[in-house]
């Protein structure tokens, strides 16, 4: 089974970070049950200083060059992955999908409704690239501008029930579809190092979103327990 991440700077993460990939690719060593592979075109993480996705300084440097493959970006969400995700499935023959996008549509390029409509192409263009595809989509989680900013918290719950409508709609058992849960216990001031981006703590739980709907709903993998150190 090929697995794919696909999401935005909280997926890409940045210089020093272990990134949720890191605590997902820790999960399947341990729970799979098989061979599997992580795949991806893009391996880096994103150098704030040089503004640029070029850095290869995770915070665990055995974190293998295999394992490191990804379709994320710093700034780039549903309108950015939509028009790249069926060349890439096709490239990387990816069957399971990880995705976790829509705070920077929301936040920068697009509305509610818009977004969900970049969702549901995204949805249409992996299918026409593997028609058996896999995915497990995570909601927009908790973040610190929809704290202050009521428009904006209004149209991530907008888009919210928007994506779980897509999901409802366009699942089918040829290719299955998910909607991760937002873990209840995600706080922005413990779990992130900026009220977005997650910290330690916040990638076990991303990670874990993702891991337990897995379990709970195809077997694939245990229940999330998160590593050591």
């Amino acid at each position: 089974m090929r697995f794919m991440f696909v999401g935005d700077s909280m997926t890409i993460g940045r210089a020093g970070d272990y990134t949720w990939r890191y605590r997902m690719w820790q999960h399947l060593n341990r729970s799979f049950g098989g061979p599997y592979r992580i795949v991806g075109p893009r391996t880096e993480l994103y150098d704030t200083v040089a503004a640029a996705p070029v850095s290869t300084a995770y915070a665990d440097p055995a974190f293998p060059d295999r394992a490191r493959g990804h379709l994320a970006g710093w700034g780039e969400g549903w309108l950015h992955m939509a028009p790249l995700i069926k060349e890439t499935v096709t490239a990387t023959k990816a069957d399971v999908l990880l995705v976790s996008l829509g705070l920077i549509d929301l936040g920068f390029y697009t509305n509610s409704s818009q977004t969900a409509e970049n969702a549901r192409r995204f949805i249409a263009e992996a299918r026409a690239a593997n028609s058996r595809v896999r995915a497990v989509v995570l909601p927009v989680i908790p973040n610190v501008r929809a704290t202050a900013d009521a428009p904006f918290a209004a149209e991530c719950d907008r888009f919210n029930e928007l994506l779980a409508k897509a999901v409802a709609d366009l699942d089918s058992p040829s290719s299955p579809l998910l909607l991760a849960s937002t873990p209840m216990s995600y706080d922005i001031h413990s779990d992130t190092y900026d009220g977005t981006h997650p910290g330690p703590s916040g990638e076990h739980k991303l990670a874990a979103a993702f891991a337990d709907a897995m379990h709970q709903a195809w077997g694939v993998g245990d229940a999330y327990e998160p590593a050591a150190g």
